[in-house]
């Protein structure tokens, strides 16, 4: 025991006498262990980012979505009906019997307007169960109800974002709001609380932003509004007929939901030559983000694992100098008795104390990655704030989330770099010849 505090100690002076070299060897390991944490901290943040925003859709639910078709498959003149139909929803909830719930979904771009104040959004016809699939929370008032629905009210319910605009110094409930191209007014029943935009999935989940909608019921949309939407441009005129944007189903058990969407596809295979309807199947999409999310883990941990390489190579570099720089020193030591262990020991413990050093300076800077990006981002958007609104929305809301494994094991493997980094230079200084190493000037 006493060996080996005598060894620690002279090689903690031995480092001690190059302050400057000792330090910029500490400082590869220390970039190197403090990137594995803060690299995997991110990709795990942005991982489980896209997973949430998956699971918020359920794995429970099978959505079918409407497509707009290749150009070749329009008609060049006219309007041409494409996606999916009120009969069709109808016929999937009569006749698939593992479904436990059906929403039917038609959206639209309108402007709105109260008073002087005009906004374009999404007007969104569903029905009450809407909410609940989606994720909504009133802020005030109620959202649809099934009897509102079925007497088609011009009832409306507005996202916060639509509040804040139209209605600034108003209370939007018991207001009315005017859409132009429809010559209509919809009563504000409702209010919802703020939520984010969802992040496209793939290429089987679009972007969706709910700041700006407004949700009527759907039985109302089709009465008032119709399933034609024609819109001009120049000289043209482009329009289409679309009666549902999007079905969601929720199948009774999970187990269900493969066996389920393959017969939601077959019974809608008069739409595969039109290529108008999508199946997206959440459950799949939250494997397939498991799966990626790892495979972003393990490289963001193989980049980090670089600047750790480069580390241990500094560290040998730096003992391969030491070892020229203290040839005589060996030799005198080796004369007064010590043995090639002892120079071996020496070595490691001087190469072990500069990893050590580096370890633990890298994962007190790596549990720094939240508070650090956090204020990187206040930083930003106060110096930068249109440039930070254009980001994507990951950017702008994903937390990093600092893995627990992560710390110990960029400590071990900091550790085990400068070990088996140190242990060449420590071998060829202890093979040095005595004689040869006393001579040496």
């Amino acid at each position: 025991m006493n060996i080996w505090l005598g060894t620690i100690e002279l090689g903690i002076k031995s480092l001690w006498l190059h302050p400057l070299r000792s330090l910029l060897t500490v400082l590869g390991i220390f970039i190197g262990v403090a990137s594995v944490i803060w690299l995997l901290a991110i990709s795990k943040g942005i991982g489980d980012e896209a997973q949430r925003q998956i699971e918020n859709l359920g794995a429970d639910t099978i959505m079918i979505r409407t497509v707009k078709p290749p150009s070749e498959k329009l008609a060049q003149s006219g309007l041409t009906p494409y996606g999916l139909t009120r009969d069709e929803f109808d016929m999937l909830v009569a006749t698939v019997p593992t479904i436990s719930s059906a929403l039917p979904i038609r959206e639209m771009r309108r402007q709105f307007q109260f008073k002087n104040r005009k906004l374009d959004g999404r007007l969104v016809g569903c029905t009450p169960e809407y909410a609940e699939v989606t994720k909504l929370k009133l802020a005030r008032g109620h959202f649809i109800t099934d009897a509102e629905n079925f007497a088609a009210d011009t009832h409306c319910v507005i996202a916060a974002k639509m509040a804040e605009r139209l209605f600034p110094y108003e209370d939007p409930i018991g207001q009315r709001i005017y859409m132009p191209e429809n010559q209509d007014f919809y009563l504000v029943v409702g209010v919802l609380e703020p939520k984010g935009a969802t992040a496209a999935i793939g290429g089987s989940m679009a972007a969706q932003d709910f700041s700006n909608d407004v949700y009527i019921p759907i039985k109302t949309l089709q009465s008032r509004i119709g399933d034609t939407v024609v819109s001009f441009r120049a000289s043209s005129r482009e329009g289409e007929i679309i009666e549902l944007n999007q079905i969601t189903l929720r199948v009774r058990k999970v187990e269900d939901v493969r066996k389920t969407a393959e017969l939601v596809e077959n019974a809608l295979i008069s739409h595969a030559k039109m290529e108008d309807v999508a199946v997206v199947v959440p459950l799949e999409l939250l494997e397939q983000a498991k799966t990626t999310r790892y495979m972003f883990m393990v490289f963001s941990g193989l980049i980090a694992a670089i600047s750790l390489l480069v580390g241990g190579i500094g560290i040998m570099n730096i003992m391969l100098a030491t070892v020229t720089e203290r040839t005589r020193e060996i030799g005198i030591r080796r004369a007064l008795g010590a043995k090639r262990r002892d120079i071996i020991r020496q070595f490691l413990v001087e190469t072990s104390v500069l990893s050590l050093a580096g370890g633990i300076s890298g994962i007190l800077v790596g549990l720094l990655c939240v508070p650090v990006v956090n204020l990187a981002r206040i930083v930003f958007t106060y110096l930068q704030p249109e440039t930070m609104a254009a980001l994507p929305e990951v950017v702008q809301t994903v937390q990093p989330s600092i893995m627990p494994e992560s710390i110990p094991g960029a400590f071990l493997i900091s550790l085990a770099v400068g070990l088996i980094f140190g242990t060449y230079p420590a071998i060829r200084a202890a093979k040095m010849n005595p004689i040869e190493a006393l001579r040496h000037e």
